[in-house]
């Protein structure tokens, strides 16, 4: 251990009293809200850039302006406290604006992510008893096509925020056009909005059935918001941040854009990442922050390097899944100083952070958490011979539970029975409760920690897996595919490829018994109109049959063991190339490209 070691973590010594500080909750019935907060940013910092997207730039008083416009528009159509409105755009201005008004009435804005279309879309608006939707015009089809199916009525609830290449609808009304000459002055309402209040749905693939709706509660928003732009990004109304995530994803609305609604940075926002255009931006627009997750970092690693790489401005980073691998390399070529790598998902009553800056960890958390000993081949918690779970030894991974208290509430999700699914009972002792993340993790050393355990993230468990910077739920696409007429049973993984971050997902499936030839074109037709393009699986194994365990549970664990290797196995094996949409049998040839990294994956 070095000098330097010690010293640099004795500087963050302020970072983790603010993190102490900021992890002793307030009661819920304290008057506070995202909307309070953007109203304070427009009263101090009134003339500040708040954003800056597509060549417009609104000022912190302009863009409380337009959320209150938006608010009062939302009020005069009829949307009270308590009820729930659905959200569905890329970002854009507007966006941010349509989740600030919400939360001015008190309402709740449910996100829904813009690649859904078919039943999963269906199902996020009404799962959540949503009284209006507002959708911007980029996916007007994907509304057009489920429309009837929402209970909702065309013409009254349905509202359109159209852009330069989208027109009105015919059957929604145009929000932009009714909010044109709406009252810019704040409201009433948000004078009395409590931290206990609802603010958002964030829609989470779980381990069984289709999306859940995350409950995020504005204590657990801007407790989120808080730390990260304190104690994480170390930003002021001096900074900008880069920000190109979904801003329907936790990491993008709360790490990002919470942290500008906390401390009055501006926020550069673009509807979607593009390497080429990245470094460009940043020095254009001096950017200081960057919201990463670990696929954005992997792309612009894998551009052409160029000598001028690290003179930019950026300073300090946080975001999540920034590999081990890509770590350094990163922070090295683009002259990175602080990396706050963060762990936690919408749902979860747990989260780690890298507030000490140490490389290649998720940090240390205040919160209560066990790391239990877990059966990945027979996807399982492993538990004494009184029924308890084990925890592991130091270094050694293990399913994370978050212990479930008075400070470490578990909000759970709009379904109750889905929220108990989450939580296992009498874990370490009678009578607790935990948080099951579903993750496996360790403990690392990294050095000096002034006594702080610092953790890395290992893997996901069971039935859901990660790909494109998004979680596939294994049950629910394996649900949609039992529905192509041909299949008779299907069993989904996922699989890893070399040089991609998660993994990618994989359907071994039996046909009927009188299907005499796989009808893959139909096949691919089928499920990329029925799954967003991240959970297609890339790989389909035609078997004669699917193992299974003494209680019928489907076996994945030699099934990811043998992947898309096909000379392990004589079973046919299809893929979905990268930027097709067609399967074609799997070859050596292919294999070769995907174990080389040369795929395009």
């Amino acid at each position: 251990m070095g000098i330097v070691d010690i010293a640099s973590t004795l500087v963050q010594v302020p970072t983790l009293l603010k993190l102490k500080k900021g992890m002793v909750p307030r009661p819920l019935d304290t008057v506070d809200s995202i909307a309070a907060q953007v109203e304070d940013k427009a009263a101090r910092f009134g003339e500040r850039s708040a954003i800056v997207f597509e060549g417009q730039e609104l000022t912190w008083g302009e863009f409380n302006a337009l959320a209150n416009q938006y608010a009062h528009t939302l009020k005069a159509e009829g949307v009270n406290r308590g009820d729930t409105v659905s959200v569905i755009m890329e970002n854009r201005i507007e966006f941010l604006a349509l989740i600030v008004g919400l939360n001015k009435l008190g309402a709740t804005a449910a996100l829904i992510n813009t690649n859904l279309q078919g039943r999963p879309l269906t199902h996020c608006i009404t799962v959540t008893e949503s009284k209006k939707c507002i959708f911007g015009g980029e996916v007007a089809d994907a509304l057009a096509e489920v429309k009837g199916d929402l209970g909702l009525d065309e013409g009254d609830d349905f509202f359109i925020v159209p852009d330069a290449t989208s027109p009105a609808s015919n059957w929604a009304k145009d929000f932009s056009a009714l909010s044109a000459d709406a009252d810019t002055g704040n409201l009433e309402d948000s004078k009395v909005t409590t931290l206990g209040e609802v603010a958002l749905y964030i829609f989470t693939s779980g381990t069984t059935g289709l999306p859940k709706a995350a409950v995020l509660s504005n204590r657990r928003y801007l407790a989120s918001a808080g730390l990260s732009a304190a104690a994480g990004l170390k930003c002021t109304e001096k900074d900008r941040l880069y920000l190109c995530l979904p801003l329907y994803h936790g990491t993008g609305l709360l790490i990002g854009a919470g942290s500008a609604f906390l401390s009055g940075a501006s926020m550069f926002v673009r509807r979607k990442f593009s390497a080429s255009n990245f470094l460009r931006e940043v020095r254009d627009y001096n950017c200081t922050c960057l919201i990463y997750i670990g696929e954005l970092c992997r792309y612009l690693n894998n551009t052409e390097r160029q000598a001028d790489d690290h003179k930019n401005p950026i300073r300090s980073m946080m975001g999540n899944g920034l590999r081990p691998d890509v770590w350094m390399d990163f922070k090295n070529r683009y002259g990175i100083k602080r990396i706050a790598e963060f762990y936690g998902s919408s749902e979860g009553n747990v989260s780690f952070a890298n507030l000490m800056n140490k490389d290649c960890t998720v940090g240390m958390t205040s919160m209560p958490i066990s790391l239990v000993k877990y059966d990945i081949h027979n996807d399982e918690i492993v538990r004494d011979n009184e029924g308890r779970c084990i925890e592991v030894q130091p270094g050694e991974p293990g399913l994370l539970l978050g212990k479930i208290t008075e400070e470490t509430v578990f909000e759970g999700y709009t379904d109750a029975e889905a929220t108990e699914k989450k939580i296992i009972r009498d874990a370490l002792e009678t009578g607790d409760a935990w948080f099951n993340s579903g993750d496996l993790m360790r403990t690392v050393d990294v050095g000096f920690t002034l006594g702080y355990d610092h953790y890395q993230f290992v893997d996901r468990i069971g039935d859901t897996f990660r790909w494109k910077s998004e979680n596939v739920s294994t049950n629910e696409v394996g649900e949609i595919i039992n529905g192509f007429e041909q299949i008779k049973f299907c069993n989904v993984y996922g699989v890893e490829i070399p040089g991609t971050d998660g993994r990618a997902g994989m359907a071994a499936i039996i046909l009927n018994e009188d299907v005499t030839e796989f009808d893959v074109e139909g096949f691919a037709a089928y499920v990329n109109h029925e799954l967003p393009g991240y959970a297609v699986p890339v790989f389909v194994r035609i078997q004669s049959d699917i193992d299974v365990t003494g209680t019928f549970k489907m076996v994945k664990g030699d099934l990811r063991e043998q992947s898309y290797h096909i000379g392990k196995y004589s079973d046919p094996v299809y893929v979905m190339k990268h930027g097709d949409s067609a399967y074609t049998l799997l070859d050596d040839g292919y294999v070769e490209q995907l174990n080389n990294g040369s795929a395009g994956f």
